[in-house]
């Protein structure tokens, strides 16, 4: 859930703490309370930690896994999230093949990119398959996504990364503009100026009047990734 709507719903009185889990952890695996110790947070700083994805629950175990081995809690370092506890699915149901989704020491791995900060929270960068990777650097669709819908008169976006002839991919950003709004890609480009390197802001916009979602309403890429499959940078 992005910052902006965290915020919007605060001011109609519905405070949403961020729960996250899959149905391999049936369902939770953290929550997204503030500790006691960060209290005396600044409101901004509450908000920046109500949309991380929280601390784990009760007997959850998380670690982050880089090519390095794991990572440590800075809330930098990033790698595939994995999961481990009593409720935490061990197998698949007869489907022997996917043996490789826990590790030796019993931990499943989620197929998502997180970072976890010194006091435990962790944030969800994107799913593994959903990042960009731009001249061997990672470039998070979930945090350009999330900054986008910050925008007053942006209603919905998605970033999917697109094939590129030197720089292996780079973002794209489809905007859905609310009613009656007028969007131009420069006033986006300088919107995200103030929060990403030059490096990390899409190359194109794409106004659109719907992005395709799937039945639960989360982003369909895939539909989109095929939809922008021909792509040809500067047109």
């Amino acid at each position: 859930m992005p910052e902006s709507l965290l915020r919007g719903l605060d001011r109609f009185g519905f405070h949403i703490t961020h729960l996250w889990g899959m149905t391999e952890t049936a369902p939770l695996a953290t929550t997204g309370l503030i500790k006691s110790t960060l209290a005396h947070s600044t409101d901004d700083e509450k908000y920046k930690i109500r949309a991380k994805q929280g601390i784990p629950a009760p007997f959850i175990e998380l670690r982050v896994m880089g090519a390095q081995g794991e990572a440590v809690w800075d809330g930098a370092a990033s790698g595939e999230l994995e999961v481990r506890g009593p409720w935490v699915a061990a197998t698949y149901f007869e489907a022997p093949e996917t043996a490789d989704r826990w590790t030796t020491d019993g931990w499943f791995r989620t197929g998502d990119v997180a970072t976890i900060d010194e006091e435990g929270y962790v944030k969800i960068l994107d799913r593994s398959k959903d990042l960009i990777k731009s001249g061997g650097e990672w470039i998070s669709s979930v945090d350009l996504e999330n900054a986008l819908m910050c925008h007053p008169g942006v209603r919905e976006a998605a970033v999917i990364g697109v094939p590129h002839p030197k720089w292996q991919e780079r973002p794209l950003a489809v905007v859905v503009a609310k009613e009656g709004v007028c969007l131009q890609p420069e006033e986006l480009r300088e919107f995200l100026a103030a929060k990403f390197a030059k490096w990390q802001l899409p190359d194109a916009f794409v106004f659109a009047a719907e992005i395709p979602h799937t039945s639960v309403g989360k982003l369909l890429k895939s539909k989109l990734r095929e939809q922008f499959a021909d792509w040809t940078w500067g047109s």
